[in-house]
Parts: C-alpha cells; sequence; structure tokens
C-alpha cells in the first residue's frame, strides 16, 4: 500500500513539474525559492554567529574592566581643588575660614572651626579623597592657639 502511495505522489509530482504548459515556470519557482530557503538559513546563521561574536567581546571587557585602573598621584595643586571641592561642598562648609595646602601628597587643613565635630568631619572627608597619602589637622576653636603655633618660642600661648 505504501508502495502504490509513494508511485502515485511520484506520479502527480511529475506530471506537476513536467506540465507543458506550466512546468517549466513551476520548476524555476522551486528551484528559486529553495535556493531562497538555503540563503536566509545562511544569513540568519551569519546573524547568529555576529551577535555571539559581540556579546563574547562584550563579556571579556566587562572581565578586563571589573576593577578600575590605577590612576596616577595628582599634582599638589590638583589635589589640592579635589580636597576643596570634596569638604566644602556642603553649605554649611567653613569656606573662609579654613585653608588647605598640600605638599607631596600630604594635606594640611588650617584655620578656624566652630566645634571639634566639623574638625574632624572636615579630616574625615579630606582622607576620603583618592590621591591623599596623609592628612595634618591643624584647625583650632574660636579662642584656641593654633595648633602649628603653641610651643613655639615667643608664640602668646606659651
Amino acid at each position: 500500500m505504501r508502495k502504490l502511495l509513494g508511485l502515485v505522489g511520484l506520479g502527480a509530482a511529475l506530471t506537476y513539474f513536467f506540465d507543458p504548459e506550466q512546468g517549466r515556470r513551476r520548476r524555476a519557482m522551486t528551484r528559486d525559492r529553495f535556493v531562497a530557503f538555503f540563503r536566509r538559513r545562511k544569513r540568519e546563521t551569519e546573524r547568529l554567529g555576529r551577535s555571539a561574536s559581540a556579546q563574547a567581546e562584550g563579556l571579556v571587557q566587562k572581565a578586563k574592566h571589573l576593577e578600575e585602573e590605577p590612576k596616577p598621584q595628582p599634582d599638589d595643586v590638583t589635589l589640592t581643588r579635589k580636597v576643596e571641592t570634596e569638604i566644602f561642598r556642603d553649605a554649611d562648609a567653613p569656606k573662609g575660614s579654613v585653608d588647605v595646602t598640600v605638599v607631596n601628597g600630604i594635606v594640611e587643613l588650617r584655620g578656624q572651626v566652630n566645634d571639634p565635630s566639623q574638625s574632624e568631619a572636615l579630616e574625615l572627608k579630606t582622607r576620603m579623597v583618592s590621591g591623599v597619602k596623609d592628612v595634618r589637622n591643624l584647625l583650632h576653636l574660636p579662642g584656641e592657639t593654633p595648633p602649628n603655633i603653641v610651643g613655639t618660642p615667643g608664640a602668646s600661648g606659651s
């Protein structure tokens, strides 16, 4: 029975493709569809390959840049500006009464603050700035002798 159905199908296909009036057009259309099918599959495969390649490259770049590259030590002027930007950012920061000096990455804070917690906060913010090697806190309260003058011969507090 299968053999008979197979032969009937083969006969129908031969009649369809070798019809004297439409056979040539049908064969050309079937050939074109067959070629187009494989051409589309080739393009889809290439597109998937490019996509996979791009995603793999992205993962490689992410892996390379997981850690931030070390930055060179900024010069003293640049570091001074960075520290000033960070510690004087708040509206209530003592901008006019505190001076920032940087020598070889070591920051000196000089001047007068209203309370000890403000002095500690400024020192902590300064230590958090990248590039700061150390902080010398020479801030003092109103009426106190500055720490850089205490014990100096001829100073009013000694």
